[in-house]
């Protein structure tokens, strides 16, 4: 069976390959969220309740939210628009415990199926992620070298406009 996050061209456009190594868990107004799930924006428009695995409260964790697809996966030149950032989250605990370093922008897609990967890194220590100066144009490889991060997992979810129809619109595939 293959990895749904390699079959969504997350391995390759936003991750290189990694080993997930930790559980967590996305919720959406009670509803958990696998990979590849179908969400429009009216379902996503409150910050999703996110569960982190482990059980040492002194291992510190960050969460991210971004777009690969922006504006459009037929031309996304802001890849990846950054929605959201937790830092500090403890493990064992949720993103409620952490900080909100940037605030959860709910995903608006206008054109085609965007993709929404959340990325969890383990951090050296705490207080030492700090935010992007700008939402576009952001690159999770390069935060990972720039802070030391390990990716220890990763999910995502499919989004398109209220009234979207029709499949991905991807160049070069």
């Amino acid at each position: 069976m293959s990895d749904p996050l390699v079959l969504a061209h997350v391995i390759r456009d936003v991750l290189d390959p990694f080993r997930q190594t930790f559980s967590f868990r996305v919720f959406y107004t009670n509803r958990l969220m696998l990979n590849g799930t179908e969400l429009r924006p009216s379902a996503v428009v409150n910050r999703p309740r996110i569960e982190i695995g482990g059980t040492d409260l002194r291992v510190f964790y960050t969460l991210v939210l971004v777009d690969p697809d922006a504006p459009s996966p037929s031309n996304p030149y802001l890849r990846e628009y950054f929605h959201w950032m937790v830092t500090d989250i403890p493990g064992g605990t949720d993103v409620s415990y952490g900080r909100e370093l940037i605030l959860y922008e709910r995903p608006d897609p206008r054109s085609g199926i965007h993709r929404m990967v959340f990325v969890l890194y383990r951090q050296l220590s705490r207080a030492s992620v700090f935010p992007p100066l700008m939402r576009q144009n952001y690159s999770c490889r390069r935060f990972a070298q720039q802070y030391h991060l390990d990716i220890v997992a990763a999910t995502y979810f499919n989004c398109q406009r209220e009234a979207g129809s029709g499949g991905r619109l991807r160049p070069n595939n």
